[in-house]
């Protein structure tokens, strides 16, 4: 009986827990498969793509920076949730002839918010750094009765994300520097915790009531150390890592792992 295989997909890949997290899941289950980190260089996403098709994999998890790509890879083939994701896409499920996308982040970063560390987001003022890839696979999840702002760099690609949401939502969009109120919930969906890049923001929006979440994880950020510093409550991004890889798991194998074993297992080997 062959070994099922999947890979995960980006540039940086060598600091992914992707593999681990995976191969985890399918142990609790008996279950044997081959999983892989892949370094897809940035003008050959859609040819590794393909090849891995070729090669009969089963599915791949797509990070920085191909989510984009991914979506309109598979497109048509999407479901709900990538196409309430902005255009990304983060988890990919391959036929002989098609490839359907989906985008488990959301959920991933719900699941971990409410689920593991018992925040309920229901009714917060929330703010999400960034208007990325990462930043549109979270924004439904996080919308709806909250107050949602956006900020970026550069407004025309935060206002390009919430466009069509301003009758429906209170949602808003501004740059970094315009950021003049407190927030219950801050999520750095940027990737400048990769370079250890600091982001403009200022100290005002910080309180001892507010959870500053960075979906990186594996490392204090500069946007970490800055919302502690400003008496903030501080999270990674490693439970979502390991819930949005959970529900990948599920779509491909039809199984629904414990993620807290794997989640603590993971935090002792750093």
């Amino acid at each position: 009986m062959s070994i099922e295989k999947y890979a995960v997909i980006g540039n940086p890949i060598e600091h992914s827990k992707s593999p681990l997290i995976h191969q985890a899941f399918a142990r609790q289950f008996g279950k044997q498969i081959h999983y892989e980190r892949l370094l897809s260089p940035l003008d050959g996403f859609s040819s590794t793509i393909k090849r891995l098709q070729a090669e009969g994999y089963i599915g791949a998890n797509v990070t920085v920076p191909f989510k984009f790509e991914a979506y309109q890879l598979s497109y048509p083939n999407l479901t709900e949730r990538a196409l309430s994701a902005g255009e990304a896409v983060n988890t990919l499920t391959f036929t002989a002839t098609d490839i359907q996308g989906d985008n488990t982040d959301g959920i991933g970063l719900r699941n971990d918010i409410e689920g593991n560390l018992g925040f309920e987001i229901r009714g917060k003022n929330i703010l999400i750094l960034g208007a990325g890839g990462a930043a549109h696979g979270v924004l439904m999840s996080l919308v709806g009765a909250n107050s949602l702002t956006i900020a970026n760099r550069t407004l025309a690609k935060a206002l390009k994300m919430i466009t069509g949401l301003y009758h429906d939502y209170d949602v808003r969009a501004v740059e970094y520097e315009n950021l003049n109120v407190r927030y219950d919930l801050i999520v750095n969906a940027t990737s400048a915790g990769l370079t250890d890049s600091a982001l403009p923001l200022p100290d005002r929006i910080f309180s001892s009531d507010t959870l500053a979440y960075d979906m990186m994880y594996g490392r204090e950020t500069p946007f970490m150390h800055q919302a502690r510093t400003a008496g903030a409550q501080v999270a990674d991004g490693l439970g979502m890592l390991v819930e949005q890889a959970a529900e990948a798991f599920y779509l491909w194998h039809g199984l629904r792992p414990a993620t807290s074993p794997v989640i603590a297992a993971i935090r002792q080997q750093r």
